[in-house]
């Protein structure tokens, strides 16, 4: 299999079905839940499970300045909830393009928060295409940043320096995505491992 070509089908598919998304979204807004600014359809969302990514061009990484809740006015490394029948990586390929019109694909694993209520995956991903534009719902602004000066950011917040900084230090170790055969019910399997 070409991988390009599969790549090129998956950036296709992912605006795909992300523009089909927002205009399904916005018709079905009146039956959906607010939160924050944004409007999320209750049925159609997993609340337990959400992802984060960091989005790499070079040496500058995408963040967005959040608009509602704890990290209101920070800047912050875009994602969101999982929403039932869609993969992590495909949620999170859906929320960055949502969010800040920047297409990536997601590339190693770099790390999972996760408590006795919920999980949140943080992959790394590599940049396709895409000028950072602003939702204007969950961001005020959609910015590429040099990855060092946005550690030392006073409008970075904690768990989003951490990430950060693990990305300048350990980028090499992330868990890579490993190919394997599986034949499940519910969809391949995806394996990130050493």
């Amino acid at each position: 299999m070409n991988t390009n070509n599969s790549a090129n089908d998956s950036v296709n598919n992912t605006v795909n079905t992300s523009v089909n998304t927002s205009a399904s979204d916005s018709a079905n807004n009146s039956t959906g839940t607010q939160k924050g600014n944004h409007t999320d359809n209750k049925e159609d969302t997993n609340w337990c499970q959400s992802v984060g990514g960091v989005v790499l061009k070079g040496n500058e990484v995408l963040l967005v300045r959040h608009t509602y809740g704890a990290g209101k006015g920070r800047l912050i490394i875009p994602g969101g909830y999982v929403k039932r029948n869609e993969t992590p990586q495909d949620a999170l390929r859906r929320e960055v393009l949502e969010e800040t019109t920047v297409v990536a694909e997601p590339s190693k694993l770099l790390g999972v928060r996760f408590n006795l209520k919920d999980w949140y995956a943080v992959f790394l991903m590599d940049y396709m295409f895409g000028t950072p534009n602003s939702d204007n719902r969950e961001n005020s602004e959609a910015i590429f940043m040099d990855i060092n000066e946005a550690v030392k950011a006073p409008d970075v917040p904690d768990l989003t320096r951490v990430i950060l900084q693990g990305v300048i230090d350990n980028r090499d170790n992330a868990l890579g995505n490993i190919p394997f055969v599986s034949r499940e019910k519910n969809g391949e399997y995806s394996f990130y491992g050493i």
